[in-house]
């Protein structure tokens, strides 16, 4: 059996742990004998094992970091910091902000209610009784003829009615409705016809 370097370096360590089969040993012995970086790499690991073992502390010595390091940085392929890095680093900083902004925006302010049906129900009393659908999902004063559903109605206090989350019909509400709802032409011919 013959085996190359690769192969070698893919075992040096089951070798020195005994744990390759006798075949195998024997062809990376021979391949040691010829090949002195398989050689070098195998007294390295040997080392290395070793050294890790060792239950003794041991310094480095002075500047070992900084020279390490300075070589590494010869040794690397490119530069670290180029300007597309720097580019996407800066990019990816302003996306993060700006999320942060915008959720931050979003639960500080709240937004205009933009319907005047989605006006609050700011002064109707809660003891006051209203008419419900059990299909919709709009209080209204009994005898309202924008109530839909006829048949399947039922009469609750609009403190019950809030919090099933109905909402006051705009037409036979609106004397209870927001003082800042802007009416319409329309609504205020609709507002006169309820009215009479």
């Amino acid at each position: 059996m013959v085996v190359n370097c690769e192969e070698v370096w893919r075992e040096v360590s089951n070798y020195l742990e005994g744990d390759v089969e006798p075949g195998l040993r024997a062809a990376m012995e021979e391949h040691f004998r010829a090949c002195k970086h398989c050689t070098a790499v195998l007294d390295g690991t040997r080392n290395v094992i070793q050294l890790y073992g060792d239950e003794r502390m041991f310094e480095v010595p002075l500047g070992f970091s900084q020279r390490l390091h300075h070589r590494l940085d010869e040794k690397m392929p490119g530069h670290r910091g180029n300007a597309f890095g720097w580019m996407v680093a800066a990019a990816a900083i302003v996306l993060i902000v700006g999320s942060f902004e915008v959720a931050r925006s979003s639960v500080t302010s709240r937004p205009e209610l933009r319907s005047e049906h989605a006006q609050p129900a700011t002064h109707v009393p809660v003891s006051m009784m209203v008419v419900v659908s059990l299909d919709g999902k709009t209080f209204h004063t009994a005898g309202c003829s924008f109530i839909h559903h006829k048949t399947q109605l039922r009469t609750i206090p609009v403190s019950e009615a809030l919090s099933e989350g109905y909402v006051p019909c705009m037409r036979c509400m609106r004397k209870f409705l927001s003082a800042t709802v802007i009416t319409s032409p329309h609504s205020q011919e609709s507002e006169a016809r309820i009215a009479e």
